[in-house]
């Protein structure tokens, strides 16, 4: 993969300005469960996923985790150089889901060919835009939508990500997604469950009935 395949702009950029991002380039490997950004104190530099999956979450005085979005290959993550975004008042904390490959552009060296290039702030604008979006709509699913028809969804996007009906994933990780207790979800599984649309095992989660998931996700 070619660091043109992240930056659609990459030729609006000049020649120094592209050896610069190439030069200061660092190759990371990240082990499944590793934190890679921890809160507004850290500013580990711009993230570009090769491959592997990365979670971005917030987390709260009592210890909650709710998950903001995910990040696949030829993913982008803002976040994790937080110092540059001064804009930005909460915490954030990046975490690989699975055993991921990423590119890092130092911070200090993307924010000084930011200040010289239109295309370039225009891009990362575009970027925080649609991560705001992402944000604002989990805002809406917490707010208006019922727990049932979240794990519904959430089920849904976990299946349609592992490319499978069958998800190694516990009731406490699912709550970490979703930002509510275990218990919580212990008892809306055991309710699909009882429905038919799911079967549960000792870590696992299995999808019976993918049609009427979608049903209850979009009532």
């Amino acid at each position: 993969m070619e660091i043109q395949d992240w930056f659609p702009i990459w030729n609006e950029l000049t020649e120094e300005q592209r050896d610069r991002i190439q030069n200061s380039l660092i190759r990371r490997q990240i082990g499944a469960g590793t934190v890679i950004h921890s809160g507004s104190a850290d500013c580990a530099g711009l993230l570009l996923v090769e491959s592997g999956q990365l979670r971005a979450y917030i987390l709260s005085d009592g210890g909650r985790e709710i998950t903001l979005y995910r990040l696949f290959a030829r993913d982008i993550c803002l976040f994790s150089a937080s110092c540059m975004l001064r804009s930005v008042q909460f915490d954030v904390t990046i975490q690989a889901e699975k055993d991921t490959e990423l590119w890092v552009i130092p911070t200090k060296n993307y924010q000084r060919i930011l200040a010289q290039s239109a295309p370039l702030s225009n891009y990362t604008n575009e970027i925080m835009a649609a991560r705001f979006s992402e944000v604002m709509w989990l805002l809406e699913q917490v707010m208006w939508k019922s727990m049932d028809r979240r794990v519904a969804d959430f089920l849904l996007e976990e299946a349609a990500i592992e490319g499978g009906n069958r998800l190694s994933i516990t009731h406490e990780a699912i709550a970490n997604h979703l930002g509510t207790h275990r218990e919580v979800i212990t008892r809306m599984l055991r309710y699909l469950q009882g429905e038919g649309m799911v079967r549960l095992s000792r870590g696992t989660v299995e999808l019976l009935d993918q049609k009427r998931l979608k049903e209850l996700g979009y009532t």
